[in-house]
């Protein structure tokens, strides 16, 4: 696979994802690092002249008033890192993780930080030979995420815990298998290596591959769903939408038009409700809102992901620092946290159409969808499932972007707490694959009750592909089974391939 060039300026959310999903390995474009290395002189420089600078001959933090002698660098930088060392369970993902040293390393190469090259090329080794740190996901305020970015600095320094092939070994085990030495600090190493925003712009990046899936899936249940209802098709019309001007409720409502080609709701029935519930009726403007709030957070991602959030920044060409705010992450933080309201109210449309499809004054069919009136209750009680998860999820949707304390002597007194809120914001993705699943098995069972009328050119194949996974349900069982296949049938990817295939077919 060839490898990705970094340089500072031009990673993308794509090729970050191909990094960190596909283990496409990078290389280092020889400017960059002679940028970075030019960075490390003007701190050397600087130091000669006897100027303080920040994290160099001066501490971190609440010390930042405290001098140290030059020769306790590889010791005052192994102490900052151990000292910053302070997550909690649960572990960091190997996907996050590789998300987190390609950030570091790709904003690193700004030329604004002053870390050494050695360093920057052991990132590099990392990523390309499957070294993963074990870093724990719990303990970042979002300023800088210095006290989880701290446990990779473990390892390079020749402590802590890695997963190289497979296994959790040390990380002596594992550099010691690729020949790769323990780094040894150098001035202002250690604060490079722990203060980054890296850690909670890899599981914004996470975040928003999670969404973009979860769009093209939910656009997908919804119209299985519609035709369970017998609605209508005309709020998805092109004209009606582009009168309104939204991108995203245009772009949700063409992919819907699509994936119900053929379907037997372009035929006129007279049955049919003239206006359906807004669950139904505004469900694509909904996914637009889902839609248009993800290209809100995709977008200021990608100018961070190339971008210094360094402090003290330094300006190689007037051979100077600057203390800085670089690492000020509350615009992205704030966008997360739109999104998962916006994720909130697919939640909500969620709910309420389970609702309506288990009721005969919607759709005409038996009461909770049951195949056997009185002998058979099918699904009554699932609806207590289906809407504590839209309760949790109403939980964690509330924003914690605004809830920090002033901490290191009342210096650090504002925090974004991205990585919380990008944590947050992907367990209601995962509580909304349960959610899609319990519609899925709602939508396929209205369709059996219809009598298996002519669905379109993607619900057809998605209806076909969940039915290998799901069967009708002719009589109680156990049904927290079929919700956990219809979950692993969207969790393993099974009904995006279904999509996929049928639109390529």
């Amino acid at each position: 696979m060839e490898p990705i060039v970094l340089n500072g300026s031009t990673l993308t959310l794509e090729t970050l994802r191909q990094v960190a999903y596909e283990r496409r390995p990078v290389e280092l474009e020889p400017q960059a690092l002679e940028r970075a290395a030019q960075a490390r002189q003007v701190l050397f420089d600087m130091a000669a002249e006897g100027k303080p600078v920040y994290g160099l001959n001066r501490g971190v933090g609440w010390n930042k008033d405290k001098e140290f002698d030059p020769e306790f660098f590889e010791t005052y930088n192994r102490n900052l890192i151990n000292s910053h060392s302070l997550g909690i369970r649960p572990y960091c993902s190997v996907e996050e993780v590789r998300a987190m040293m390609c950030i570091r390393l790709n904003t690193a190469l700004c030329g604004c930080t002053g870390i050494s090259t050695e360093i920057l090329t052991m990132y590099k080794e990392f990523l390309n030979r499957g070294i993963h740190p074990r870093v724990l996901q719990r303990g970042s305020i979002g300023e800088g995420d210095i006290s989880t970015l701290s446990l990779i600095g473990q390892t390079m320094i020749g402590s802590g815990e890695v997963e190289y092939k497979g296994e959790i070994v040390s990380s002596t085990q594992a550099m010691s298998a690729e020949g790769i030495p323990p780094a040894l600090l150098g001035p202002k190493d250690g604060l490079s290596i722990v203060s980054s925003n890296a850690q909670g712009e890899a599981l914004a990046a996470v975040l928003v591959y999670e969404v973009r899936q979860l769009l093209d899936e939910a656009d997908a249940v919804f119209c299985l769903s519609l035709e369970g209802l017998n609605g209508g098709l005309q709020p998805l019309g092109e004209k009606v939408n582009a009168l309104r001007k939204l991108s995203g409720q245009q772009r949700r409502a063409a992919r819907c038009r699509a994936f119900l080609e053929g379907s037997y709701l372009e035929q006129p029935d007279p049955a049919r409700a003239l206006q359906d519930p807004l669950s139904f009726r505004c469900a694509s403007g909904v996914h637009g809102s889902v839609q248009d709030t993800l290209e809100f957070v995709e977008r200021h991602l990608e100018l961070q992901l190339n971008a210094t959030d360094d402090n003290p920044c330094i300006f190689v060409d007037e051979g100077a620092t600057s203390v800085s705010q670089n690492f000020e992450t509350t615009t992205l933080a704030l966008g997360v946290e739109m999104l998962s309201a916006a994720l909130n109210h697919m939640s909500k449309c969620i709910c309420y159409r389970l609702i309506h499809l288990a009721d005969p004054a919607f759709t005409g069919l038996t009461r909770f969808l049951t195949p056997a009136e009185v002998k058979t209750i099918a699904y009554g009680t699932i609806q207590k499932v289906f809407t504590v998860l839209d309760a949790e999820n109403r939980m964690l949707a509330n924003p914690s972007s605004m809830d920090f304390i002033a901490v290191a002597g009342s210096i650090e007194d504002h925090a974004s707490n991205l990585p919380l809120a990008a944590a947050k914001a992907r367990r209601i993705v995962e509580n909304l694959r349960y959610m899609l699943g319990i519609e899925a098995m709602h939508a396929a069972q209205a369709v059996d009750l219809r009598g298996n009328p002519q669905l379109g050119r993607v619900t057809g194949p998605v209806y076909e592909a969940l039915r290998r996974e799901v069967p009708y349900l002719n009589a109680d069982r156990n049904l927290s089974l079929d919700i956990e296949k219809a979950y692993r049938f969207i969790y393993e990817g099974r009904l995006l391939q279904a999509i996929q295939s049928a639109e390529q077919g």
